[in-house]
């Protein structure tokens, strides 16, 4: 993820101040100068590290600060509120028009990932009850029409497209279809350069004009680095851009660009792609993104993805199964599935507060999930409704079926017998095991040491 380097110098800095106990005025401006370092080592705008450092160290090298009981922690806090600030503290949202369609035009360079994004763009605002339309408006690029239509039919959401002709005709066609059919947004996917030039820049003026956009959303590649925010900067001197959507953000980029673009162009980033996958795609939490770049975490967001990927009425379901003792490895395999939705192993511990940090050196096998579903899926109906018949021959099928050891397919059922003796203690009639004390048992049972061909095991924390 992004902001990984940074973050490790920024909780080395905050360390030292920790061990120290009583600060001084000189301790602060010692600290703030790594900090310095640190921004400009992560690409930060040079101008925008000097006044984010300033301002830090005005406030912190007051005496209220320096006399507090806990220094370090309020040094820490100020820190906190000026990267929210730095990134426009408040999330900054659609400018949905009263009158639909709400027009958004896409812009941005060929390699930042307009296309795919404009897509993800539109499946976040369908879910959230809209009714997306895609209009392919990219006449240049070999295949980008067809990509758009791929990655659209993959969002679930149409695409409005007539060829390579004159992308402003499109435009204007697809403005007018989205009217004739009723869909309250339309998303403008328009062509992208290899470089900023006159005819790409006339092209776009030229679609504002006829469309007349609620929204231009720039999308610009973090691993560009400060070039990013010169891209940015140039496209809204020419056409007038009003929000940022920052890919590639999962990449081990160093992140200055998220960090620059408020404060060089005024414009928010709204949204942020966090990877490959269509719904690897979240709106852009100032808030948020400090706290994971200060080693935070994020618990907000993965509650978030959590709820997207399981619904009210499954949640329900399987609390029944919970209460009644019915869970068995169907629904145990369901669970696994929920959380490969969530992303990868390491994003998601990375969300929680304290974990960041442990996993800079963390060798983690993404496959552990894959390898247990594996054992799973090897099993008969009627195995994995009642695990118990499996005896040692079943074992070894199952084993090869998977491509695991008879010895992991053991553990498994011994993780999973132990989970079951944990939900007859919490639904027995004489519980007495709280809600939270059986949670906690459970979430301490980790499917790890599952080694197929690739070995490799999950680390405990």
């Amino acid at each position: 993820m992004a902001f990984e380097g940074l973050s490790e110098k920024l909780n080395g800095v905050f360390k030292k101040l920790k061990s120290r106990g009583k600060l001084t005025e000189s301790d602060v401006r010692e600290a703030m100068r790594e900090v310095r370092l640190a921004l400009l080592e992560a690409d930060v705008s040079y101008k925008v590290v000097k006044d984010f450092v300033k301002k830090v160290t005005d406030r912190a090298v007051g005496e209220d600060v320096l006399s507090s009981l806990t220094p370090a922690q309020q040094v820490i806090k100020i820190v906190n509120e000026e990267l929210c600030s730095l990134m426009g503290n408040s999330n900054a949202r659609i400018n949905f028009s009263s009158k639909p369609p709400t027009v958004i035009m896409m812009c941005g360079l060929q390699g930042s990932g307009k296309t795919t994004h404009s897509a993800k763009l539109a499946r976040l605002l369908k879910s959230e009850g809209h009714r997306p339309l895609l209009a392919a408006c990219d006449i240049y690029r070999p295949a980008a029409i067809n990509q758009l239509q791929v990655v659209g039919q993959k969002a679930d959401v149409p695409v409005f497209e007539m060829g390579q002709i004159d992308p402003v005709i499109i435009a204007k066609q697809a403005l007018a279809h989205a009217k004739d059919y009723g869909h309250d947004v339309l998303i403008i996917d328009t062509a992208g350069r290899l470089h900023i030039d006159e005819k790409l820049m006339e092209e776009l003026v030229k679609i504002k004009e006829i469309t007349q956009p609620d929204e231009i959303m720039l999308v610009v590649d973090a691993m560009t680095g400060q070039d990013a925010v010169n891209v940015a900067k140039s496209f809204d001197e020419t056409v007038g851009i009003t929000s940022v959507l920052m890919s590639k953000l999962d990449s081990d980029t160093r992140g200055g660009a998220a960090l620059s673009v408020l404060s060089v162009t005024g414009k928010p980033i709204k949204y942020v792609g966090m990877g490959e996958k269509l719904d690897d795609f979240e709106q852009f939490h100032p808030e948020r993104m400090a706290s994971r770049i200060l080693g935070m975490g994020d618990v907000l967001t993965l509650i978030e993805k959590a709820e997207n990927v399981m619904s009210q009425k499954e949640a329900e379901k399987l609390t029944k199964k919970f209460k009644e003792n019915k869970f068995d490895m169907d629904d145990l395999l369901n669970q696994m599935k929920q959380i490969k939705k969530l992303g990868s192993m390491k994003s998601i511990l990375g969300m929680l507060p304290g974990v960041g940090d442990k996993l800079k050196d963390a060798d983690i096998d993404e496959k552990q999930l894959d390898r247990v579903e594996a054992i799973i899926t090897s099993m008969t109906r009627a195995e994995r409704e009642k695990p118990s018949i499996i005896n040692p021959s079943r074992k070894k099928r199952i084993a090869k079926g998977s491509g695991t050891k008879v010895e992991d397919v053991n553990r498994l059922l011994r993780q999973f017998e132990q989970m079951q003796q944990v939900m007859k203690r919490f639904t027995g009639k004489n519980n007495k095991m709280s809600l939270r004390k059986a949670r906690k048992q459970l979430a301490g049972m980790n499917f790890d040491k599952i080694q197929g061909k690739g070995g490799g095991n999950i680390p405990k924390f």
